[in-house]
């Protein structure tokens, strides 16, 4: 797909939740962390919904069902139901039903959200080789997984049998740190078999279609704090996005993202899908946003100005990206994000 570079993050002139009929939303990093509301999340969510917003929850997470993650949302006050929730695992089994036959009995490396959604497209979970399974199927399985499932897995694949994964996101999230993820579990597989998964979730294209399918999405708008599955997802299905700032992704990483990683709007959490997005400008050799001006030098990027941190931010990526075209950034920002506190 073709796509123009941006250059800068844009501005509306109208509140998001009101150009947009759909939020697509991440989960953790954006509406909790740890298991627990960030903050503004359910206050923002319930204005945006109360707007007429229609709020999807999408997440690369293939381990709990659509229903064990609406109640955990209703629970944190942001009231959801089993439809209103997107998995990969739902993305994946999908994909897997388009190429085997109906009824087919699938291998499961993976927890109950994976097995759940196979039985919704009419395949059958089993556990082992011996089962003579028509595909193997890998999605994060949590902490307790045993290591004879890989072995079930590389028996499988080795025999000529397609293999499919959920994700292949390195990591995870947990309430003590960062974990391994279902990617550095699909590793193990890859480095026993040297096969390659067909990959269903987030940033790949079967997600999003997926999301619209079972949305109805129009207008839709990604919601994210990550970069590289989030925002480029959004990026790969051609549709607007807002990263927030209450996830993995900083100022530096924010400056530095190549063009497939540029979100359209940036703001500091879910409040932004209320408000207007305020225009960054050309101004002379560079680009002012709200009180701010920043310019791109020759080994650094430069700020002028004073006002809300967040107009700064956004002045700095025009000036970054500009002066990066569909690459990476290589000017440091580092005491210009310091003077605006990020």
């Amino acid at each position: 797909m073709s796509q123009t570079v941006r250059t800068r993050p844009e501005g509306s002139e109208r509140p998001l939740s009101e150009a947009y009929d759909t939020a697509l939303l991440d989960l953790d990093g954006v509406v909790y962390a740890g298991g627990a509301a960030i903050a503004h999340a359910v206050e923002s969510l319930g204005t945006a919904r109360s707007g007429g917003m229609h709020l999807a929850y999408v997440t690369n997470n293939a381990l709990r069902t659509p229903d064990a993650v609406a109640a955990h949302l209703t629970e944190l006050g942001i009231p959801a139901q089993a439809p209103d929730v997107v998995t990969s695992a739902q993305a994946v089994a999908r994909l897997i039903s388009e190429q085997v036959p109906g009824g087919s009995r699938v291998l499961v490396v993976g927890g109950e959200g994976l097995r759940v959604a196979l039985r919704e497209r009419g395949l059958v979970p089993v556990e082992s080789a011996d089962d003579d399974p028509a595909a193997v199927v890998q999605g994060y399985g949590g902490p307790e997984l045993p290591w004879g499932r890989f072995a079930e897995a590389c028996y499988a694949i080795a025999g000529g049998v397609p293999w499919f994964a959920s994700n292949t996101d390195l990591t995870i999230p947990s309430a003590r740190g960062i974990a391994p993820g279902n990617g550095a579990a699909v590793e193990v597989v890859r480095i026993a078999t040297g096969a390659e998964p067909q990959v269903a979730g987030k940033p790949l294209p079967p997600m999003h279609r997926e999301t619209i399918l079972r949305t109805g999405a129009r207008r839709p708008l990604v919601v994210g704090d990550r970069l590289d599955t989030d925002i480029e997802g959004a990026f790969n299905g051609g549709v607007d996005s807002l990263l927030v700032l209450t996830g993995v992704t900083d100022g530096a990483r924010l400056l530095a993202a190549p063009a497939h990683h540029r979100p359209t709007y940036v703001d500091a959490d879910l409040r932004g899908l209320l408000a207007g997005q305020p225009e960054v400008e050309a101004a002379g050799d560079g680009f002012r946003c709200g009180g701010w001006t920043a310019t791109a030098g020759r080994e650094q990027l430069e700020l002028a100005g004073e006002g809300e941190a967040l107009d700064g931010l956004r002045a700095l990526c025009a000036a970054a990206w500009t002066a990066a075209g569909e690459g990476s950034c290589g000017l440091d920002g580092g005491k210009a994000l310091a003077r605006l506190g990020l």
